[in-house]
């Protein structure tokens, strides 16, 4: 029997100070009904990203998720129903489909993406967390056969995968996570030349050993204190990419901001620039296939790091935000029936 009601998870009330479960609303109402145009999808897995936490605390690069409402987040569906000549039944789709087990959207809102190895990875190393890795390490950083990279958060989604590129192009790799296991999960299995523990050991000093001729380029994604003591180890010229600033989203009293800007920027010539993956919209067809065939071919291992059920949700993303994931963190929701 089809079924006749859909569950969708709410913003209850903004967080103050770090995110809870408790600020999260499991609902049920009546299944979406497709309009003209619009397709009835079954949502299959919903990524779990940083970026979810900022959405809460004001308009960024989209409008603010505001209490009452759906929360928002991109997700992978199957479609169930379609009232567009350009989607059919069991197509396999990707949008922002917020937290929810079914949806009606616009046909113009949803992308139909194809199927390269397992389903998971058009979420991540094939999803937008791989194209992240991909355009801010190669087109923004440009590392080179020699050069020492540094990636933050380098256990999580993207740097996972930054440190993996670096590799491939020639680079020495340094690491900073936030426990022993997770640096030697980055040392042991995917390669990187060293890893640093920032619960343990302060930065800018490890650096002095794990980076001794300096830092040419830092994929930075979190921000804070961290970003301030590899800011120091900059080489000359040096580049930083800055895709985010998780450490600064889960609170209501962020950090100052980095001592010696814009002296070092100034002094080393150094280039500092963010980026959103969208900015590369043009190109993502060249980057899924190149990130196909680094999975495909091993040179590149692909981190997943899987919580079942839609109520699970909020608790991926309160345990995302204290570092609990290795790799890209998804909700399983729903199994394709096609």
């Amino acid at each position: 029997m089809a079924a006749t009601e859909s569950r969708q998870i709410t913003l209850s009330e903004s967080p103050s100070g770090k995110l809870l479960t408790s600020n999260f609303s499991l609902e049920t109402g009546p299944m979406p009904v497709p309009g003209d145009g619009e397709l009835l999808i079954r949502v299959l897995y919903i990524s779990i990203d940083a970026a979810n936490r900022a959405w809460m605390q004001g308009r960024t690069y989209r409008d603010q998720v505001l209490p009452g409402t759906k929360m928002a987040g991109g997700a992978l569906g199957e479609v169930i129903v379609s009232n567009s000549p350009d989607f059919a039944p069991g197509d396999i789709v990707e949008a922002d489909m917020g937290w929810c087990d079914h949806v009606a959207l616009p046909a113009s809102q949803v992308q139909k993406r194809k199927q390269r190895g397992p389903l998971t990875h058009l979420q991540s190393i094939l999803g937008i967390t791989g194209k992240t890795a991909y355009f801010g390490l190669l087109q923004i950083g440009n590392p080179h056969a020699g050069e020492t990279v540094v990636v933050s958060a380098a256990a999580g989604a993207v740097g996972s995968v930054v440190g993996q590129l670096a590799k491939s192009r020639g680079a020495r790799v340094v690491g900073i996570a936030g426990s022993d296991k997770k640096c030697a999960w980055l040392t042991d299995d995917l390669g990187f030349d060293a890893a640093i523990n920032y619960n343990t050991e302060p930065v800018m000093k490890a650096l002095k050993c794990d980076a001794p001729d300096g830092v040419d380029v830092f994929f930075d994604n979190v921000g804070g204190d961290i970003f301030e003591g590899v800011l120091f180890r900059m080489n000359t010229h040096g580049r930083i990419v800055c895709c985010g600033a998780v450490s600064q989203y889960d609170t209501d009293t962020p950090t100052h901001g980095p001592r010696g800007v814009p002296g070092l920027i100034v002094t080393k010539r150094l280039k500092v620039e963010g980026f959103i993956v969208t900015d590369f919209h043009d190109q993502f067809a060249k980057a899924e296939a190149e990130l196909a065939g680094f999975a495909a071919q091993g040179s590149i291992k692909v981190a997943e790091d899987i919580v079942e059920g839609l109520e699970n949700a909020p608790q991926a993303l309160v345990g995302l935000l204290s570092g609990e994931n290795f790799g890209k963190r998804l909700v399983h929701v729903a199994d394709p029936q096609s």
